[in-house]
């Protein structure tokens, strides 16, 4: 697994991932020392195609991302001055590749993390407007200087010390799953984000929020969103949204296919958002204990929230 440059492990949280984790491993084989995959024990053969890959696999039950990805950085047997975050739908270009290889050894010590330049692709067209691209992520750090926001969605990793470089080449999502897949993954993703905006407002838990010391792409849209977009009214901020995805960020220019990504991510999700916000405080506005508030959310959720 050792080829060039490898003073790398990368970590991938997995659950029934075989479409992807053979392209994913792939990728990184040759660049990265160790790669370890967390399985949220997979029914399909995500373990058995990791493992016959080199790949290190533990098993750890799931309950949400930053608690897997934490479970990670505290278990895994790490031995490398850097790690690495990557999906199992994500891999690396070759240009990124080798920038890492010829970068990353030169890298002053104040340095102690790289943000890394994403582009995303719906339904095999790479979407290049609407706010999208790219999109600017902490996904390199040197162990031991970086943990991940506790925080049910939108987690980001957070440098402790030091400060992130920004590389110029780009990986890649890439999801070959089926648009039903796309909706029930987004599904829960909302039920994520509502709990984050629920617990926010109703003071029923503390988040872990800080990305303001990595890139400032991340650390302003943290902003917008938290003291702008979900303090407008519900059902208004996602028409508001999506017409500044849409319109004023040239989504427009994104064709049909980059339509319909913008219209389900940009506007219908959010929207399933906001439902499930006005569920949730019609659920337990006449609760007086935050516990049972959080009974309540769990029960409706299907979430373990305690």
């Amino acid at each position: 697994m050792m080829n060039g440059y490898s003073d790398i492990s990368v970590i991938i949280l997995t659950y029934n991932e075989e479409l992807h984790i053979a392209r994913c491993i792939n990728n990184l084989k040759d660049l990265v020392k160790n790669i370890f995959v967390i399985d949220s024990y997979s029914t399909d053969n995500t373990v058995a195609l990791a493992e016959s890959m080199g790949a290190k696999i533990y098993f750890n039950t799931w309950k949400n991302y930053a608690t897997q990805f934490q479970w990670a950085l505290d278990h895994c047997p790490i031995d490398t001055q850097w790690v690495m975050r990557l999906d199992a739908d994500e891999y690396l270009e070759s240009a990124l590749i080798e920038e890492i290889r010829f970068k990353l050894p030169f890298l002053t010590e104040n340095i102690s993390g790289v943000n890394l330049k994403r582009k995303y692709i719906f339904m095999g067209k790479l979407i290049r407007h609407g706010d999208r691209y790219p999109l600017i992520l902490l996904r390199l750090w040197r162990h031991g200087q970086a943990k991940i926001e506790q925080r049910w969605m939108d987690e980001h990793m957070v440098l402790l010390t030091g400060q992130s470089a920004l590389f110029s080449e780009y990986f890649v999502d890439n999801n070959l799953n089926t648009i039903s897949w796309f909706v029930d993954k987004h599904n829960k993703y909302a039920n994520r984000e509502m709990i984050d905006i629920i617990f926010t407002k109703y003071k029923l838990g503390s988040f872990n929020s800080s990305v303001f010391d990595n890139s400032f792409q991340a650390s302003l849209r943290r902003f917008i969103k938290c003291n702008i977009y979900n303090k407008l009214p519900l059902f208004f901020r996602p028409v508001c949204y999506f017409i500044y995805r849409y319109f004023f960020r040239l989504g427009f220019l994104d064709g049909a296919i980059g339509f319909s990504y913008h219209f389900m991510q940009g506007l219908w999700y959010r929207l399933l958002v906001d439902l499930k916000c006005f569920e949730a405080e019609q659920a337990i506005k006449n609760l007086a204990s935050k516990d049972e508030m959080i009974d309540k959310l769990s029960t409706l959720t299907g979430l373990s929230l305690k």
